[in-house]
């Protein structure tokens, strides 16, 4: 009799796994709102009241949130590597 191999061939990396995919709808579509939104708008920044356009506001939230997710990531990393 011959077996059959019940093993599956290895997986090779691609960028629309689950872990890359749905950031990367996100990020796409948070930009997209960022240009989509260029007028001017007040912001007050906890005493001065800035006027500024709206879309460099969002840009600027989106990157702090961007590096607060890979600061958070890495520090995972690197508890699981016991660092």
């Amino acid at each position: 009799m011959t077996e059959h191999s019940t093993q599956t061939p290895p997986r090779g990396k691609k960028w629309w796994r689950a872990g890359w995919f749905l950031p990367t709808v996100l990020a796409v579509l948070s930009v997209i709102f960022i240009v989509e939104n260029r007028a001017s708008t007040e912001i007050r920044l906890i005493i001065p009241t800035v006027t500024m356009p709206l879309w460099a506001a969002l840009l600027g939230i989106w990157v702090v949130g961007a590096l607060t997710g890979l600061f958070i990531a890495r520090r995972r990393a690197n508890r699981r590597t016991g660092q």
